[in-house]
């Protein structure tokens, strides 16, 4: 087997969560997904595992049920490469979002980036040391069983895939977990997380190249097959494209660490209970901050609720005058609050905790402002390299 991408990340360039795959429940507490391109990797190896027995004079069916078998055994040790991972960063106070298994291999996302180098590699490392601690007690089994049986045959092959892909993910560029144990060294090192992930990101690049190329010359050496090749460039390729994300995350990092709640929030506009659409927006568009959110106050200027801007449009320009802000405006017990002070990391982790349009921004007891989601995702609306 091909070695394989696996990674353990927080999202840092979205603010809204992904759906990742077909949920098969929770394991161990962390929810558990399968990616649809897993089926294809499946029907690939169990072809190609139990074409190679049915050459070595086995049957069809015990071929076949031998390569399927194997599928298991890759399937079983992605899994706890990924737990490796995901009990790293419970371990740390870290919650994980998802354990997502994929095509070339598997991916842990964490509820929130690490708040430290050293964190960051060591949970980077966990999935290839899970990695590597497998593939030698496959080996081990394979030297005390009998030559030439299946079972033989199927020790052999897991040792050699687990060994290759903990050896592989340890190379020094992302989304390899290499590559995070390269980006947390640099970060360490400069105290600037996203320069960490840029020189990681591009090193992968070079990962990646170097892995097409090596490919192509195995094969015109005859030493690699068809099959093999074209697996090898498709790892390649999502190397590529990873390290293409990995870039765009840096520079979210980077606009993450120069957030300033108190500039991005949007001051407030507050109208008394009871006050129609047509109103509002008439004393709003008159006012001197003719951008600011609607707020619901009671009559010694408290406020109550806060105008959902949605709900809000939602509302046909007829009915504006039939309609009061109370009708589209939500409590401020039911909106996420964020403190002025808080960080870009704890921003956008509260954004993907607690999915809304609007978040409070307070100081103290008073509300600041309001940040709008879509003012935050403007952010991170940068151009794929």
């Amino acid at each position: 087997m091909t070695a394989s991408a696996s990674s353990a990340q927080a999202d840092t360039t979205s603010v809204r969560g992904r759906r990742p795959g077909v949920p098969l429940g929770q394991l161990f507490g962390f929810p558990l997904y399968l990616h649809l391109s897993t089926l294809l990797f499946a029907a690939l190896v169990t072809i190609s595992y139990g074409s190679f027995l049915a050459a070595h004079g086995y049957t069809f069916t015990t071929a076949y049920a031998a390569g399927a078998g194997f599928v298991v055994l890759l399937v079983l040790s992605v899994l706890l490469h990924e737990l490796g991972h995901a009990f790293t960063a419970r371990a740390f106070g870290i919650g994980v979002r998802s354990i997502t298994l994929e095509l070339l291999g598997g991916a842990t996302a964490m509820v929130r980036p690490a708040s430290r180098p050293r964190v960051e590699a060591l949970i980077a490392a966990a999935g290839p040391g899970v990695s590597l601690v497998l593939g030698a007690l496959a080996a081990l089994a394979a030297a005390l069983l009998p030559a030439g049986g299946i079972t033989y045959f199927l020790a052999v092959q897991l040792a050699f895939s687990n060994l290759i892909v903990g050896i592989f993910n340890s190379l020094p560029g992302l989304p390899l977990d290499g590559g995070r144990v390269l980006g947390a060294a640099v970060w360490a090192a400069t105290g600037k997380r996203h320069r960490g992930t840029t020189v990681a990101a591009w090193t992968g690049r070079v990962v990646a190249l170097a892995t097409a190329i090596g490919a192509w010359l195995l094969a015109d050496l005859g030493l690699r097959s068809a099959f093999g090749l074209a697996f090898t460039v498709m790892v390649a390729l999502t190397l590529w494209q990873g390290a293409g994300q990995a870039l765009r995350q840096a520079r979210a990092q980077q606009q993450l660490a120069t957030i300033d709640l108190a500039k991005l929030s949007v001051p407030l506009a507050v109208v008394p209970s009871g006050t129609t659409l047509a109103d509002a927006f008439a004393q709003l568009a008159a006012s001197d901050k003719p951008q600011a959110v609607l707020a619901v106050g009671d009559a010694d200027g408290r406020i109550l609720a806060i105008v959902d801007d949605h709900a809000a449009q939602a509302v046909p320009d007829l009915r504006h005058s039939a309609v009061t802000v109370d009708t589209v405006a939500r409590a401020l017990s039911a909106i996420p609050v964020l403190p002025s002070t808080a960080s870009g990391i704890d921003v956008l982790s509260t954004v993907q905790a607690s999915p809304a349009n609007q978040y409070l921004v307070t100081t103290g007891e008073d509300v600041l402002g309001v940040l709008r989601v879509a003012d935050l995702a403007a952010l991170f609306d940068t151009k794929r390299e």
